[in-house]
């Protein structure tokens, strides 16, 4: 409560001062006593009176107008009261020590006390002078006091910027050393509670909306830590989340104050807390936390200067929390970056050995090994590369409706010659026979001591024409089959296709080679007998001429009767060589047609690479460069694969041949209007219009000096023109600007 000084001074003056100070009329000879009735009444020294009892309590007597201006309590309210009954507990242990000093040491003695009135701190330089009676007994002690709180408070202000100034600087230093959010967060509570000499600092990060935990504790309150504990607080986080955008910040001097909630000052003293001050963490938009300061015993104002520090630390975890959340980040991103460069790895390996199958198996069938040989290839080498525990091939009899296993790759063969109606199987085969995989997981049937789970994967054998059949992949685990490995088994079953129809084409050729060694043999027949006709008519002509000779002759005798049947002879025999002759010629014309080319439908994008290839070890020893560009808009093409693989290999030759040292050679294919167009073209050689025109003569050379050594009988470049014709196809060469390129057109329907 405010007493106004005026007031205070006259009912003060109502009483003697002498009384008032020293109990008794003053002695106007003692100076002593003189001196401190002057400073009583002086207006600018605070002077108080206790009394020491003899039970050695003490009690106040009196304030001067100054005291009781200062600290707004009347010299009414303080007489006859204890310590306790006008100063907070710690105070007034406080105020009680200094009294009991200057009793005991019984001289007068100086210091420096903080002390809370009407909720406010004010800061207090006293001098107590104890006062002797008669018997020399201290019964009276007068003091005075010096209002210092503006000079304690610039004091501190400028102690707590300097402390605050290096916690900040050693916070940016932690930062700056990429320590962890931990080490950051303990030291700077630690440093933060030593600066602002409180009795708690404390992080609380923010786990929903209304609850959270304290991360980070510095405390002089050893046993009561609030470390690792959650909390809701029914009123201050909600709070904090509904303003966090504004930046707001929770001060409370004293928790029994009348603007604090009750549910806020139940909580803050269930956790020991007199003074709060809470200042929110940010990260970015959102709230992260709070940085929390407390005192326990006793309230206590918070300046600005304590309340601008706690907002630039905040600010500065804010700092170090979006730090570490971003090295976390790079740390997660270089993590992933590894192992997407190890996965990449191994899939680069994993695409050599496919590649490396293929070309394995792209070999036996352009070798011309049997088709079980490359079955079981197939079988075996895709178990051992996918780790599989069985790997079988099933063909279709001629109406699809048994399949039959003719070779399988185990550990324990199960399904070798193993027959199954399609029928009985309608939900594996429908997709197998529209020519779609499809991979399932199963449960083994049967008791197991463990339960046992399989992946199989089933890829169609087919042609364009027909479905010939599948292969099975059974892998003993529940990792299903990737695309890579898809992709694999879709080209190596192409591949079966290829081998399977390159063996019925064989068989179909070996039935043609026999047909055609029955037609050499009519045909060896045909020209015994045919030499045997030819001969008749001139064995009759010569007879006829020796005839007429003879008769003609002037020795012999003329007979004109003979001449006529002579000539009738010649006549008839000349018209039947001459109509012998006509047939023949007609004969051999038909003869020299060619039969039409036998078909099988490729894939070029798997079919043509391997032929590409071939030709890399020789284009390196030459130093060229070898392309191979394969549109993937590109469709199965049906075609005589012996004679497009010698028209392919024949330019790559040729093009080898003309190539300079440096240059590349690319092959290239790609669709167009109801046709497929090959180009195979080479960079460093302009062919002239004129040479360009004779190029696909027979025994035309383009250079007479030939750099590769290249031998050949002259006739490939005429060859290679036939055979695209006899494919249905077109081939033309053109050449400009430092390059050439053959294009070859072949028709898909």
């Amino acid at each position: 409560m405010n007493i106004n000084p005026a007031e205070s001074t006259v009912k003060l003056k109502e009483q003697s001062h002498p009384h008032i100070l020293f109990g008794t009329a003053l002695d106007e000879q003692n100076s002593g006593e003189q001196l401190l009735l002057s400073m009583y009444d002086s207006v600018q020294t605070s002077i108080f009176v206790v009394d020491v009892l003899e039970d050695g309590d003490f009690q106040y007597v009196a304030l001067n107008p100054t005291h009781e201006q200062w600290v707004g309590i009347s010299s009414e309210n303080v007489r006859g009261k204890k310590p306790e009954d006008i100063l907070t507990p710690v105070d007034a242990a406080k105020v009680r020590q200094h009294y009991t000093d200057c009793v005991r040491f019984g001289k007068t003695i100086s210091y420096e006390q903080c002390l809370q009135f009407q909720g406010k701190t004010t800061w207090w330089s006293t001098t107590l002078t104890p006062l002797r009676d008669h018997n020399c007994r201290i019964y009276r002690l007068i003091g005075t006091s010096s209002h210092i709180t503006p000079d304690k408070q610039v004091a501190q202000a400028r102690e707590i910027q300097a402390e605050g100034a290096q916690i900040l600087a050693a916070v940016a230093q932690r930062i700056h050393d990429a320590l962890d959010l931990e080490t950051i967060f303990h030291q700077t509570v630690k440093d933060l509670r030593q600066c602002l000499k409180c009795d708690r600092i404390l992080i609380y990060q923010m786990q929903s909306d209304t609850h959270g935990m304290i991360i980070a504790e510095s405390t002089v309150l050893a046993d009561f830590s609030l470390m690792g504990k959650s909390f809701h607080d029914p009123c201050g986080l909600t709070k904090h989340r509904e303003e966090q955008r504004r930046c707001c910040l929770d001060m409370i001097a004293d928790i029994y104050a009348d603007e604090v909630k009750s549910c806020q000052r139940d909580f803050l003293a269930s956790l020991q807390v007199r003074a709060n001050l809470v200042v929110p963490i940010c990260l970015q938009q959102d709230l992260w936390g709070l940085l929390i300061a407390q005192y326990g015993d006793e309230p206590h104002q918070w300046q600005q200067i304590e309340i601008d520090l706690l907002k630039q630390i905040a600010t500065q975890l804010g700092m170090a929390i979006q730090n570490t959340k971003l090295q976390q980040q790079l740390k997660n991103f270089k993590t992933k970056i590894a192992e997407q460069k190890q996965e990449h790895q191994a899939q680069i390996e994993k695409i050599q050995h496919f590649q490396n199958l293929v070309l394995h198996i792209t070999e036996k069938i352009r070798d011309r090994s049997d088709e079980m040989s490359v079955l079981e290839s197939i079988t075996q080498e895709l178990a051992k590369l996918l780790k599989l525990e069985s790997c079988y091939i099933e063909l279709y009899n001629p109406d699809c409706s048994l399949a039959t296993v003719i070779c399988e790759h185990a550990t324990q063969p199960t399904y070798q010659s193993l027959t199954r109606k399609i029928t009985e199987f309608g939900e594996f085969y429908q997709p197998l026979l529209e020519k779609q995989h499809f991979q399932t997981i199963e449960i083994v049937p049967g008791w197991h001591p463990q339960l046992l789970v399989i992946t199989q994967l089933a890829c169609p054998i087919f042609t364009q024409q027909e479905t010939l059949g599948n292969i099975w992949l059974i892998r003993p685990t529940q990792q299903i089959f990737d695309e890579w490995e898809i992709n694999l088994v879709k080209t190596l079953a192409n591949h079966c296709a290829i081998a399977i129809q390159q063996s019925r084409i064989d068989t179909t050729n070996q039935a043609k080679i026999r047909k055609l060694e029955d037609r050499k043999r009519i045909t060896n027949k045909f020209l015994k007998n045919l030499s045997h006709e030819l001969r008749t008519p001139i064995t009759n002509i010569s007879l006829a001429a020796q005839t007429l000779e003879s008769v003609l002759s002037p020795q012999g005798k003329f007979d004109i009767e003979i001449i006529p049947q002579m000539l009738q002879i010649l006549h008839h025999e000349c018209s039947r060589e001459s109509k012998l002759i006509n047939d023949l010629l007609t004969l051999t014309y038909l003869q020299a047609e060619p039969d039409p080319p036998t078909l099988i439908s490729i894939d070029l994008q798997t079919w043509l690479p391997p032929i590409v290839e071939s030709f890399r070890e020789l284009s390196s020893c030459q130093q060229q460069q070898l392309n191979l560009i394969i549109s993937p808009e590109l469709t199965r093409l049906e075609t005589d694969i012996t004679e497009l693989e010698r028209i392919v290999t024949e330019l790559l030759s040729h093009t080898s041949k003309y190539t300079p040292s440096g240059e590349a050679i690319t092959v290239s294919a790609h669709p167009i209007a109801h046709a497929v167009q090959l180009k195979i073209s080479n960079s460093g050689l302009e062919i002239p219009s004129h040479v360009r025109s004779r190029i696909f003569e027979p025994f035309y050379h383009i250079s007479k000096s030939d750099p590769w050594k290249y031998s050949g009988t002259g006739l490939e470049m005429a060859l290679v023109e036939k055979m695209v014709r006899h494919l249905g196809g077109t081939i033309c060469v053109e050449s400009d600007a430092g390059k050439t390129t053959f294009i070859i057109n072949l028709p898909t329907t």
